[in-house]
């Protein structure tokens, strides 16, 4: 058994290295904290053992060559429990330890820990990640999609890594464009201008979810209003009346109901949240005008001849022609920027860590919210993720505004009408019931992946063919391998513990690499959730599902004598770990496929 509140395999075999390595040197009069030898230690290794050291730093110290430092260090390393040798590669110190201490500490926490394998112990302050918060004005399109998954994932990620996390919806209620909404609604249907009543004709019904119902025609509105000055001072009077705490009648209710259908559509993602905060509260509670105080008191304040007031923001790097900053309108109504500060303020009283999640269109919302902040002397700053647009491949970012989006509700049905054919296509004998959930699960889980594979600085080309692939970097093949494992274990008589196991009997090179692929499961998890780079637990799950396979094809498991009930162990520690994996990922588990 793995020792109480050891969560990661590696943790006794990199202590013993460290402590090798200090003896070591040592030994060469050379005094080096186990902090610095621990945090320069590449745990990756390569090829020339599982993990590396640079002698460089000591080189300097001792006034000798690296390579001949490397080879002093490997020279003395002393006996360490679970290293099998250590040799002097160039400037490096390469460590290779024994196959069976690992594989013996790696499936016995995957095993023992179940669905905690990955998980640490709840540690460190609250954090708040806030994420998706599109304004309610209509359905998702995909390039907002990205935002949700971002988001998720990181809370999902903090989470198992031992944060507190509380995961936010800031909705933006006072805006203009929220504002356009209810000004068209409040009106007959028969008083609505001609291009926006051809805009809803033939386009659904009562019936519809409510964010298309109310939000289909935003598009016709937004190119009306920019021609027609008469009915744009009608939609800023709304916008004023929501300001002053007197909103219409219908303002809110529309607003929350186009919300409800659009987190219905990121809830078939497995997509949800802890806390919705309404961006008019802060007014209403008197924040915004506590943020105006202090800003009227900054040095760089500046009040405008239509009695504005800005700030001159020259000083925070912003560009040139944006250091001009109004934070309250001549008429004394606030700016989105304004009331964010509020709520920023609100975020910083109660978490240690905010996270913000954000189109790489606001990169200058989330500077100049910086400078602001600086304006009122608040010295903590929020975490700014920021993503690149996705796109299709006939090209060109997605827009609600401009009536150029692909929703993300049509983008889930043909992703279900296309795993339905997958799955028909490999499994005739299934029932009417299972082919539908399958293919809900391939579907949602196949936009999931492909999103959360790529970097957020580089942009996602959605393409069917990588989406959808069982054989590529896509979740249906992390998900296909899952259910193989699961197969594998029905058939093996072996689908629940115990696994009984000797580790020694784990000695085909397959079987090495895989134990190794699982026994770093929970530093990926602990990557992702510090660094908010969910692309390495999404390659982590390929890399896993992809050796998991290397191993089926090359190494007879059922088939096989003496090493059986070892083998199957290794399969179940697989499918657990991938199974935590897709949790993580957002991914349904399928038991078959």
């Amino acid at each position: 058994m793995a020792p109480e509140g050891q969560t990661d395999p590696w943790d006794p075999l990199v202590a013993a290295v460290v402590r090798g390595l200090v003896e070591s040197a040592r030994n060469l009069g050379l005094e080096l904290p186990e902090a610095d030898v621990r945090s320069a230690l590449n745990l990756d290794g390569g090829p020339e053992g599982d993990l590396a050291f640079p002698a460089h730093r000591l080189s300097a110290m001792a006034r000798r060559a690296p390579p001949e430092v490397a080879q002093q260090l490997a020279s003395g390393f002393p006996p360490s429990p679970g290293v099998r040798s250590v040799a002097a590669t160039g400037a490096y110190v390469n460590v290779r330890v024994d196959p069976a201490v690992l594989a013996r500490a790696t499936l016995e926490l995957a095993l023992g820990r179940g669905g905690a394998y990955g998980h640490r112990p709840r540690a460190g302050g609250p954090v708040c990640v806030e994420h998706t918060s599109a304004n309610p004005t209509g359905p998702f399109h995909v390039g907002r999609v990205r935002n949700a998954i971002l988001g998720d994932t990181l809370a999902r990620c903090a989470r198992a890594a031992g944060a507190d996390v509380t995961t936010q919806y800031y909705i933006d209620d006072m805006g203009r464009q929220a504002a356009m909404i209810s000004w068209i609604w409040a009106k007959p249907r028969d008083e609505w201008p001609e291009s926006v009543r051809a805009a809803d004709e033939g386009r659904g019904s009562e019936t519809d979810k409510p964010d298309r119902h109310f939000g289909r025609i935003y598009p016709a509105v937004s190119a009306y209003l920019k021609d027609h000055p008469d009915a744009a001072a009608e939609v800023a009077r709304v916008v004023q009346q929501v300001e002053s705490g007197t909103p219409p009648s219908n303002h809110r209710q529309i607003t929350q109901q186009i919300l409800d259908g659009m987190l219905a559509s990121l809830g078939r993602l497995g997509v949800g949240f802890d806390e919705f905060v309404w961006e008019s509260d802060f007014l209403r509670d008197g924040s915004v005008g506590r943020v105006l105080d202090r800003l009227r008191s900054s040095p760089h304040a500046v009040t405008e001849e239509n009695g504005a007031l800005a700030i001159d923001a020259a000083a925070h790097g912003l560009p040139k022609e944006s250091t001009h900053i109004v934070v309250q309108r001549g008429d004394g109504t606030s700016l989105y920027v304004t009331r964010d500060v509020a709520y920023h303020l609100q975020k910083f009283a109660r978490f240690e860590r905010v996270v913000d999640v954000l189109g790489q269109d606001h990169q200058l919302h989330a500077r100049t919210l910086d400078a602001l902040l600086a304006e009122i002397g608040e010295p903590r700053r929020p975490e700014f993720v920021i993503y690149q647009d996705i796109t299709v491949p006939e090209g060109g970012r997605m827009s609600t505004r401009k009536g150029s989006a692909v929703w993300l509700d049509d983008l889930l049905a043909e992703a279900v009408a296309r795993a339905r054919t997958e799955v028909l296509a490999r499994r005739e004998d299934l029932a009417e019931s299972d082919v539908d959930r399958i293919a809900e699960a391939v579907a949602t889980g196949a936009i999931r992946f492909h999103i959360a594979r790529v970097a957020p600085e580089k942009p996602v080309v959605f393409r069917w063919e990588d989406a959808l692939s069982f054989e590529g970097r896509s979740g249906p093949f992390v998900q296909y391998s899952y259910a193989r494992a699961a197969s594998l274990l029905r058939r093996g008589a072996a689908d629940r513990p115990p696994y009984p196991f000797d580790p020694e009997r784990l000695a085909d090179p397959e079987e090495i690499a895989l134990v190794k692929v699982v026994a770093k499961f929970p530093r990926i998890v602990a990557y992702a959730a510090r660094s908010a780079h969910i692309q390495s637990l999404a390659g982590y799950a390929h890399e896993l599902a992809d050796q998991f396979n290397r191993f089926y094809h090359a190494v007879p498991v059922l088939k096989s004598d003496v090493e059986r009930p070892s083998r199957l162990a290794l399969v179940a520690a697989v499918r657990q770990t991938l199974g935590n994996a897709l949790d993580l990922l957002g991914l349904v588990r399928l038991e078959t496929m």
